[in-house]
């Protein structure tokens, strides 16, 4: 049985990964609102409708279309298939691979594993995307991670295990951030979490879901710090 207790710390590892975690959050706050991390925002929502397409097609339904907005919008059009497991799979969906992401860094093989499924996913998704928004970020990102693969076993400009920290960093905060953002502090009353209220017998609003989805997201940023640690240690 594995064991996920944190017996030690702070050997150079952990502590690499620690700050560079911290430099890329600095970063990323720092640039939230320019154009330089545009297109980390849209692969982002990328992963969050990836994420009702997945589960749309793990309950036997049918995925019509995936479109992703410039705008930092985007929207599934699904048919069939379990709505309540639908509905909040975007945005526990996008934590969840944020968190993946961060684990898969700390490790070459690992980060290789996880840029080829990325690469993979912007393959399939360019067969489902409904706008040249969402094809020209899956073209562009399927290049620009080619050549980060090549550079890093062609080249001594080693950066992979970078770049996808980088991208599950930026994931999870965006996730947390835009659950906050589309859920608790203004009421979208076509947001999923409303229309997961309408669904659900339990007496909570979308606002409540909100919360509660929100609380997930950040658990799952936690805990890729914590297991990350551990596996380093």
């Amino acid at each position: 049985m594995a064991n996920w207790e944190l017996k030690s710390c702070c050997n150079n590892d952990q502590v690499a990964f620690m700050v560079t975690v911290g430099v890329f959050t600095v970063v990323i706050l720092a640039l939230w609102r320019t154009v330089l991390l545009t297109p980390f925002k849209l692969i982002t929502v990328f992963l969050h409708e990836a994420s009702h397409a997945i589960a749309c097609k793990l309950t036997c339904g049918h995925v019509e279309g995936i479109k992703v907005h410039a705008d930092e919008g985007g929207v599934t059009q699904t048919r069939g298939g379990v709505y309540w497991l639908i509905l909040p799979a975007g945005y526990l969906g996008s934590s969840f691979w944020g968190m993946a992401l961060i684990l898969a860094s700390t490790n070459l093989t690992t980060a290789r594993i996880a840029a080829g499924c990325f690469l993979l996913a912007l393959v399939v998704v360019l067969f489902y995307a409904k706008n040249w928004t969402l094809r020209g970020l899956c073209i562009g990102f399927i290049i620009f991670i080619a050549i980060i693969w090549l550079l890093q076993e062609r080249t001594t400009v080693r950066i992979l295990r970078y770049v996808i920290l980088f991208i599950g960093v930026m994931n999870s905060l965006f996730s947390v951030y835009d659950i906050y953002d589309d859920l608790i502090s203004r009421r979208v009353h076509s947001s999923d979490a409303e229309k997961f209220a309408e669904i659900c017998p339990c007496p909570c609003n979308g606002v409540g879901w909100g919360f509660i989805w929100g609380m997930i997201s950040f658990l799952f940023l936690a805990g890729s710090m914590y297991i990350g640690l551990v596996i380093l240690s």
